[in-house]
């Protein structure tokens, strides 16, 4: 029988007790509108004391839920289409250790993509188990597209024995993968298929969006609600379905990753969220989708700008495009993504997500308003019309040259698991006198964003050379130390 989800227990329950105001002696400190800094009153206000509470009377525990959470999250599993469904108050960065944790254990291997969120590699380190990489197509331009179900095909014909694949879709730019056909090789060999779902949560709620983990056979998923659903940021749900994943052991990896304080404003605020997609989701993300259609042809209209979009379909990987995801670049008027997001901020008071050497991306969601999306068209055409090909020198140009993407090298030969190298004694080299050496560290060059080293792998000359040419052009590295001019090394 299905559930009324036009209902909000543990908000009702938080807002009654509030109502109720008892003589409060308990954790938190303040108590409710008092105790809080007079700057926070002025500049905030208080009324969001009144529900930072705990686990006080008839307001249930996250850790062993019996009420009014358990009735919170059996909501959440209905709408979102699992069997089961959790809280998470540590983001999906704990969704994706837990997915991890119950997956599979200290000498046991997962098939995971080379472009991870470094929530998974944390997820590794934990658990012990062996990753076994997959590495996602490259589009032109140096997008990461998505893992193909040959690749995962290959990933298990050398790792008979993996527990299961650990996917990322949709990507930081909308990108999907084809999750269905994976899903399906997974069960074929009786493994799990995790995915990373933070920027998917409303997936699946429109015809006009791709489908989403769950739909597609999904047995574990972390979304992130924050993102793009109207909780509050670091709130964040992970779904079961199915008979493969351990429930008992997904929720004692949860106790191990989630706060034993978890706050109770998240929570609600999950649960809030929850109800406003299952009434209105449809309706929503139609909007998102309406207004990000009318930006991207108005972008695409303008000289020299590229917005992409649906027609990456079945190229490098992408089975599907998040139409709610802008991404779009001015390459052909001489500017960065950096620079074409610099420019909006100062110049047009045009706030963006992200940006690469190529591309900006701008989020798309129900909340947004004509006037923004009007705002953001215009101030493109602004910098086009005023500034032209000029703008490269005035906002602290990157050379286009560094556009070009080298091939990538190969994985490099793993001597340990993440989480061996996370144990071991580390020394910071010279980056010249590291080849040969094993990583204590990751390494990511933008783009593609793909990590080339990760800690546990020995670095070779290909992969010492791949990323000496980053290095010496500027590019940007993530993780690198003093421009890498030393890096850590696990001591021989």
């Amino acid at each position: 029988m299905k559930k009324d989800q036009n209902q909000t227990p543990l908000l009702d329950a938080l807002t009654a007790y509030r109502k109720q105001s008892p003589a409060y002696f308990r954790i938190p400190g303040h108590r409710y509108e008092r105790g809080i800094s007079p700057r926070w009153l002025e500049q905030v206000g208080g009324a969001i004391f009144g529900y930072d509470l705990s686990e006080a009377e008839g307001l249930d525990d996250l850790h062993n839920p019996q009420g009014v959470i358990r009735e919170a999250q059996e909501l959440a599993a209905e709408a979102f289409g699992a069997e089961h469904s959790y809280f998470l108050v540590n983001g999906t960065t704990c969704g994706n250790e837990a997915m991890i944790l119950s997956a599979a254990w200290e000498g046991e291997t997962i098939l995971v993509p080379r472009n991870a969120h470094k929530s998974i590699l944390m997820g590794l380190i934990l658990s012990g188990a062996r990753p076994a990489w997959l590495m996602p197509r490259l589009l032109d331009g140096g997008l990461v597209g998505g893992v193909t179900p040959e690749a995962v095909e290959e990933g298990f014909a050398r790792h008979p024995q993996a527990k299961g694949v650990l996917l990322v879709s949709p990507t930081y730019y909308g990108l999907c993968s084809d999750l269905k056909a994976i899903g399906e090789i997974c069960h074929r060999r009786g493994a799990l298929l995790l995915v990373d779902e933070a920027h998917g949560a409303h997936l699946g709620f429109s015809d006009k969006l791709p489908p989403g983990a769950l739909q597609q056979g999904a047995d574990l998923c972390a979304q992130s609600i924050h993102k793009v659903a109207g909780s509050l940021t670091q709130s964040s749900l992970l779904h079961i379905q199915g008979k493969l994943a351990d429930r008992t052991r997904v929720e004692q990896s949860l106790r191990m990753v989630q706060s034993t304080s978890p706050s109770y404003l998240l929570m609600a605020s999950l649960d809030a969220a929850r109800c406003e997609l299952a009434l209105h989701g449809e309706r929503l993300m139609d909007r998102a989708c309406q207004l990000a259609d009318k930006a991207r042809r108005a972008i695409r209209e303008i000289p020299g700008m590229e917005c992409l979009g649906g027609e990456l379909v079945g190229q490098g990987g992408v089975a599907a495009v998040d139409p709610t995801r802008l991404v779009f670049s001015a390459a052909g008027l001489g500017l960065t993504g950096y620079q074409l997001q610099e420019l909006l901020y100062q110049r047009e008071g045009v706030t963006l997500e992200l940006a690469d050497q190529r591309y900006a991306v701008a989020v798309i969601t129900a909340a947004n308003t004509e006037e923004e999306i009007c705002r953001l068209i215009e101030g493109i055409k602004n910098l086009v019309r005023e500034r032209g090909k000029r703008l490269q020198a005035e906002a602290s140009p990157r050379p286009l040259s560094q556009l070009s993407q080298p091939p990538l090298p190969g994985i490099p030969p793993m001597v340990c698991t993440p989480r061996e190298a996370w144990g071991a004694t580390r020394e910071d080299v010279p980056w010249s006198q590291a080849v040969g050496r094993i990583a204590g560290q990751a390494l990511a060059p933008y783009p593609p964003g793909i990590p080339t080293i990760y800690p546990g792998e020995r670095i070779t000359e290909e992969i010492w050379a791949y990323l000496e040419n980053f290095r010496k052009k500027g590019y940007p590295i993530h993780g690198a130390k003093k421009n890498l001019q030393v890096f850590s090394c696990i001591r021989e």
